[in-house]
């Protein structure tokens, strides 16, 4: 059945069939933080800037579960084109375990080290404590989030992608529902404010954990979650880490970019730091659409790469380009067309839907590039070369796009940094479109 569906059934179709679930799960679960920070924005401007200022370390808790995911996904799909029964298991059971040298970690900075990280980037009492209480909700229950990831990559792994988009949608309507709730101290509840918004968060996450753990056991077949296969076997875990770690690193370094252009922006204002919070909500929800996409290529390439099934493998990719560039082409035309109808949205004061809206259509048009972008370092992480997608990542996110925004902030104020985004894409898109072609040249 594996072989029918991932090494036979036409490229086309199969990637459609399952990206289609990937891409709807992840735009509601990129749907429910842009509700989150809506309802957050209802509560004061300051929790708005403290819930964008807890970004980095989310996408850290994102990168780490993503990192474990997509090095167990690359590998086992290549085991299971190779028809290696046992190995896939260990695969499977050693992507768990990691998964729980991941949380512990987690856990530790979530007890330790919040109030440190908000004091480093700002003075303002207000959003250190709302920041605080926040975040450290967010990491001491992150096992559900990092569970839940790799839980759905093991689907995925198996073409079986309907059951992450039950378990991700379910998540992001129970957040969805809870949010005003615990923010605003609905049905006799406490007002708690961003302390709130973080328990409806975790609450989501843990229950779409728990559906991700049924949905395997029950229906993942082609894996047997047998306990003589969770001990740690350093051949899977190395080979895991072989792709998890440079993709994992690929997402961090998102935090990265998201900490250094929120303290540029904190030079000019909160306000500007505020809007980069709503427009990279905003960017996520048009890329996690590009994400859902590709998570559905990398399966595809390392199952076909297992086969070596080259033609497939290269089809695939340039038509993951072709959906990828029209995502972007799609983001574009939105934040475009409505931008203030989009700051109002945050309820945002005049002096923030006034910047929001020339930063909108500046940034959105580095969506087409941001995509295929993204589309490059799939395929390359689905061939197993982890190394050079963290590289391109990189340089879009830090490398490049951090010195520039710096230097044209310098130049032309808060509007070149919004400048940077654009122009750094469309370098790093043409350099990473020219590598991929040298490495599909080579297959």
């Amino acid at each position: 059945m594996e072989d029918q569906k991932m090494g036979t059934m036409p490229v086309n179709k199969l990637l459609l069939t399952m990206a289609a679930p990937m891409i709807l799960s992840m735009m509601v679960g990129a749907l429910y933080n842009i509700v989150d920070n809506i309802f957050v924005s209802n509560y004061s401007e300051d929790a708005l800037t403290a819930v964008s200022l807890a970004f980095p370390i989310q996408n850290v808790i994102v990168a780490l579960g993503t990192g474990v995911g997509v090095g167990v996904n690359a590998l086992l799909s290549r085991l299971l084109g190779e028809k290696k029964q046992e190995a896939v298991n260990k695969t499977a059971l050693n992507g768990i375990l990691l998964s729980f040298m991941v949380y512990f970690i987690l856990l530790i900075f979530g007890i330790c080290g919040v109030k440190w990280f908000y004091r480093i980037q700002t003075s303002e009492s207000s959003i250190c404590t709302m920041g605080s209480a926040y975040l450290s909700i967010i990491c001491i229950f992150s096992f559900g989030q990092i569970f839940q990831l790799v839980l759905e990559k093991l689907l995925q792994s198996t073409g079986r992608t309907t059951y992450t988009m039950i378990t991700q949608i379910t998540g992001a309507v129970i957040n969805i529902i809870l949010d005003p709730v615990l923010i605003f101290g609905y049905f006799g509840l406490p007002a708690m404010g961003t302390a709130g918004a973080a328990i409806a968060t975790v609450t989501g996450q843990i229950i779409a954990m728990t559906l991700g753990l049924i949905f395997n056991l029950k229906y993942n077949k082609e894996i047997q979650f047998s306990i003589q296969y969770l001990k740690p076997d350093m051949y899977y875990l190395k080979n895991i880490c072989s792709v998890g770690i440079p993709a994992g690193i690929t997402m961090f370094i998102s935090s990265i970019m998201s900490f250094g252009i929120n303290k540029i922006l904190l030079a000019f204002s909160t306000t500007a730091a505020a809007v980069f919070g709503a427009y990279f909500k905003l960017y996520t929800f048009v890329s996690m659409a590009a994400f859902g996409l590709n998570n559905a290529l990398i399966s595809i390439v390392a199952y076909n790469l297992g086969t070596k099934k080259h033609d497939r493998i290269k089809q695939s990719i340039r038509l993951s380009g072709i959906y990828s560039a029209l995502i972007g082409v799609i983001g574009l035309i939105l934040l475009q067309l409505f931008p203030k109808q989009i700051m109002t949205a945050f309820h945002a004061s005049d002096n923030m839907t006034a910047m929001g809206i020339t930063a909108l259509r500046i940034t959105s048009m580095s969506f087409v590039f941001a995509c295929v972008s993204i589309m490059v370092c799939y395929a390359l992480q689905g061939l197993s070369i982890g190394i050079p997608s963290m590289v391109i990542s990189a340089a879009r996110q830090v490398i490049i796009l951090l010195p520039a925004a710096y230097f044209l902030g310098k130049s032309f104020a808060v509007t070149g940094v919004w400048m940077a985004f654009p122009v750094t894409e469309v370098i790093v898109t043409l350099i990473a479109c020219i590598y991929l072609k040298q490495v599909l040249k080579k297959l």
